[in-house]
């Protein structure tokens, strides 16, 4: 959960406090972090959401004006987000299409918009029912409502940054709630597809206390309200509201394919007074339901148990195994007994040989480390609330923002790899840091907005966001990345504890299963520690759910790191043993072709949607390529973890062992 404890700022923030001592002292006070995290997030209530609201209240005398906005358009069956204004609703009686403002770079991405509608809400004034317009809808109009309501598309609002939901019943009795309201539904026994031309809102204010609302009431003492709640209920009703008034029951407003149709767009808003503060408002829809609860749990618990067995298998094998190689290889008196032995002392003059491909996979470390540290501190402020769910594209704003700003360490441990592996090509490996990931990244991205932008879709990124995404690339990322490089370059090579042989020691043919091959088998380890939390995160970004459960998501993505050390520190060790020393790629393979796991069942739940033979072509596409790209991220990720694991694993081996 995003939720943790109180304690958790408080802890927090103590550990801040105490850095900037020594190194030591640093050390104590990540660890104080991370346990006051943990405790936070597994003692506290866990299932509760925690943020920091972000914004000023905005406070409303009886009878103001509220706007209501329109944001988008989305679809469970299609990704592919639409504009409001985009389906034949009401155009706005200025006759122009309203412009959206005060969009984040985040809400410009995910393809949000915040337009103005015509819906006339004054604060505390019901209204049963007042007509919005009534349109003559085209044959064109008329088939695209078709087409969306087939693909079950949601109309997305809001007013004062509170989203619109629809409360109902599951199979079980438990009340839960959709974001937006369906565009229409299909009738059934006749084919025909009806409209959800009456909205009935209802909205929820809450009357602060005065002495919170002082500094913002307005002189003469008279009473404000603050919005805490936005429901809907959308009704089909041919005819208006006459027909509403009726005392028969009304029919449904429905259309036929290929004919064009007249439709009365009518809504009606109701006020209730809820005691919910305007600082807790999100709390109903950021609650974990039980359901939730429990998967979340288990996922944790089915994440310890794969790490907890790894941990057990380095402690039997490895730790026991490695103090009495130690201990034997430094008793030995002469270079006789050393040749009877077999093992992973006999290719000290090998186990530093640089690898093949040593540039590239400088450039693989270097990525995913500047990966790690996005992660790291998104996720980070993500945990301690920072990311409020008021500021709609915070997560991706956060992410874009760390990733450009993280770039200095792409560069300088790509540069510092290199240099130690002994490379000579250093403009390749700074330019392959620079634009590695990034321009995989931007083809993906640019590809998919082409496709977006010919099918008119709200995705599609405008051309000013584009250049400013061009700009942070070259302007802010490349320097950055260029500066770490330089720095890495400069910096102090390591020292090796053994000497490089100058010729190669022959490796001997013991396994008939090729040594990379089984490194890729064993991904399915660290794939396992975050199986359900990608089940869950999938079947959220699907139905379009809210996603605020970072404090679950950070507990397993410490398991997760745990055991991608471990796995590869296992696989390093057996390599080893073998007296094989191209451990460095097997390392980084280990743990990173979990990737491959995660992309497959990607592809799985695609393809286990219901109706996916239905699924636009354009939807397709963009789930997979963002699949993909995911997916790299993911392998790299874990790929530098477990190969950082396994070289201080290495280096701590040889330095243990006295070698003349």
């Amino acid at each position: 959960m995003a939720g943790t404890a109180p304690t958790t700022d408080a802890a927090a923030a103590k550990a801040t406090r105490s850095y900037g001592g020594r190194r030591s002292g640093i050390r104590v006070a990540a660890a104080a972090a991370v346990g006051a995290a943990l405790m936070g997030a597994t003692i506290g209530r866990c299932a509760d959401a925690f943020y920091l609201p972000g914004i000023a209240p905005s406070n409303y005398q009886e009878g103001y004006s509220l706007t209501v906005y329109a944001n988008k358009l989305t679809s469970p069956k299609d990704h592919v987000p639409f504009d409001y204004y985009s389906m034949g609703y009401c155009a706005p009686k200025s006759g122009k299409k309203p412009r959206s403002t005060h969009l984040s770079l985040g809400q410009v991405l995910i393809g949000e918009r915040h337009e103005p509608t015509d819906y006339e809400l004054l604060m505390r004034v019901d209204e049963p029912c007042k007509q919005l317009c009534e349109k003559e809808l085209s044959v064109d109009e008329v088939n695209t409502f078709i087409k969306r309501v087939n693909l079950d598309y949601l109309t997305k609002m809001n007013l004062d940054n509170m989203p619109i939901i629809m409360r109902g019943p599951t199979s079980t009795g438990e009340e839960v709630f959709r974001l937006g309201y369906p565009v229409g539904f299909q009738l059934n026994g006749t084919g025909e597809t009806c409209l959800f031309n009456h909205l009935s809102f209802t909205v929820k204010v809450h009357k602060p206390a005065t002495s919170r609302a002082a500094i913002y009431s307005p002189p003469g003492g008279q009473e404000v309200y603050r919005v805490v709640g936005f429901e809907v209920a959308p009704e089909s009703i041919e005819g208006g509201c006459a027909s509403r008034a009726a005392d028969e029951t009304p029919k449904h407003a429905c259309v036929t394919e290929g004919r064009s149709a007249t439709v009365n767009w009518t809504y009606g808003v109701t006020f209730e007074d809820s005691p919910l503060e305007w600082a807790t408002r999100w709390d109903p829809l950021l609650n974990a339901t039980p359901g939730v609860r429990e998967i979340q749990w288990f996922s944790i618990i089915n994440s310890l148990m794969i790490a907890l067995f790894l941990t057990a298998m380095v402690a039997l094998v490895l730790l026991r195994t490695v103090y009495l190689d130690f201990a034997r290889y430094n008793s030995m008196d002469n270079e006789e007994e050393v040749q009877e032995e077999s093992g992973w002392k006999l290719i000290h003059g090998d186990v530093f040989r640089p690898p093949r491909a040593a540039g590239m996979l400088s450039v693989f470390v270097g990525s995913g480390m500047q990966l790690i540290a996005m992660m790291s501190v998104t996720l980070g402020f993500a945990v301690l609330g920072f990311l409020s769910p008021a500021n709609r594209g915070g997560l991706l704003t956060a992410l874009l923002t760390c990733w450009v700003f993280c770039s200095s360490f792409c560069g300088y441990h790509a540069a510092k790899l290199y240099t130690n592996l002994g490379g000579e090509n250093k403009k390749a490996v700074t330019l392959g840091s620079a634009f590695f990931f990034s321009s995989i990244a931007f083809t993906v991205f640019f590809s998919l907005n082409l496709l977006l932008w010919f099918n008119g879709s709200t995705g599609a990124v405008p051309f000013l966001t584009l250049l400013l995404l061009l700009l942070l690339w070259f302007g802010i990322s490349v320097p950055l990345n260029v500066i770490g490089a330089y720095a890495g370059y400069k910096a102090k090579p390591l020292e090796w504890p053994v000497r490089t042989n100058q010729i190669p020691r022959e490796i001997p043919h013991s396994s008939a299963v090729p040594p990379m091959v089984f490194a890729v088998f064993c991904g399915v380890l660290p794939f396992g520690t975050v199986f359900l939390e990608l089940v869950f995160v999938l079947n959220s970004l699907s139905n379009n759910l809210l996603l605020y459960y970072f404090g679950f998501t950070f507990i397993v993505a410490l398991i997760l790191a745990v055991t991608c050390a471990e796995v590869s520190v296992v696989i390093t060790y057996l390599t080893l043993c073998k007296e094989d020393y191209h451990w460095w790629w097997r390392s980084f393979v280990a743990s990173g072709s979990s990737a491959l796991y995660v992309f497959a069942y990607a592809l799985y739940f695609l393809w286990s949607q219901p109706k996916t033979d239905a699924m636009p072509f354009l939807s397709s596409m963009l789930y997979l390529g963002y699949a993909s790209l995911a997916s790299l991220g993911f392998g790299l990720i874990t790929g530098v973890i477990g190969f950082y694991a396994s070289f201080r694993f290495v280096l701590a081996c040889f330095r243990s062992v006295h070698i003349d």
